[in-house]
């Protein structure tokens, strides 16, 4: 069994080379240099994204959004689609997935949603999480194709189900994020150290290997990308849909999607997500620089 993989960013190129190492692979990405490591690995360099189908028995998109895999969605790519089954593990709307769906199976071929929970360094060590969703009988005969990237794959249930696991569970992580760097502002602000902040988080109940992760970055003052700010916000435009949609109440995401928007604004888009504590930080050093008004 042949596996193509579309879309070689900072989750796609890990979750790549984890499939490469089990199964024969084909990889294409718009931009081609990406793939070099890739093919260093063993990968085969697909020359298009309907090439990539074509000789691929299961093929996986991990790309930014819905308009980003609508555009390699060409007639080429239906035609090849008949027999093979298209797994998304992008983040997008569940209208999107569903409309996928629907195409792909009018093309013949069959669909997988399976979004994933975690960020750079699980993906490296195949830990992610992965929410699958669609016709399960499916779900269970690729399920050996996702065990090199995952840690856990777990059913959902029907096409959209899967993204709206993702919504959720994301909810919780954007709102520990900006709280921790809310948190290691407030203590830098009030001029404690660090060092000693850290290692009271550390010592008590709410550390955890994200948070020892984000403050040694902080720390390092590493912005570099494990999951991106404009990933961030991405995820918080399609909760508040989701949200809207269920009419479920989500105040800390009103308030996050806008945070992560001034970083957007403030041009921290490639930056690492928890890079929102500079927005923070840089809101109070402008704060403290303005004159006493009487």
């Amino acid at each position: 069994m042949n596996v193509g993989f579309l879309g070689l960013g900072v989750m796609g190129t890990p979750m790549a080379l984890n499939l490469c190492r089990k199964f024969p692979t084909i990889v294409w990405n718009r931009t081609a240099y990406k793939s070099a490591e890739l093919v260093r690995a063993g990968a085969k360099l697909g020359q298009t994204p309907a090439k990539v189908v074509e000789e691929s028995d299961i093929v996986f998109t991990m790309m930014f959004d819905g308009p980003a895999i609508r555009s390699v969605m060409d007639e080429d790519f239906r035609n090849a689609l008949r027999g093979k089954t298209l797994i998304n593990t992008s983040s997008v709307s569940v209208d999107f997935s569903q409309g996928m769906a629907k195409e792909v199976h009018e093309a013949g071929g069959k669909f997988i949603e399976m979004p994933v929970s975690g960020s750079r360094v699980p993906a490296e060590m195949g830990n992610l999480v992965g929410m699958m969703a669609g016709d399960k009988t499916e779900c269970e005969r690729i399920r050996p194709f996702v065990e090199p990237i995952t840690s856990a794959a777990i059913y959902c249930g029907p096409i959209g189900a899967g993204l709206k696991m993702k919504y959720a569970v994301n909810t919780f992580l954007i709102a520990i994020t900006v709280g921790l760097a809310e948190s290691m502002n407030l203590a830098r602000a009030q001029g404690l150290d660090m060092e000693a902040f850290s290692s009271v988080l550390d010592a008590g109940p709410l550390a955890s290997p994200y948070s020892k992760l984000k403050l040694a970055k902080v720390a390092k003052a590493d912005w570099s990308p494990q999951a991106a700010v404009k990933d961030c916000y991405n995820s918080t435009e399609l909760i508040r849909t989701a949200a809207a949609a269920a009419e479920a109440k989500t105040p800390l995401i009103q308030i996050c999607n806008s945070l992560y928007g001034q970083a957007m604004d403030s041009g921290l888009g490639d930056e690492d997500m928890i890079a929102i504590y500079r927005v923070l930080s840089e809101q109070q050093a402008d704060h403290s620089a303005k004159p006493d008004e009487v």
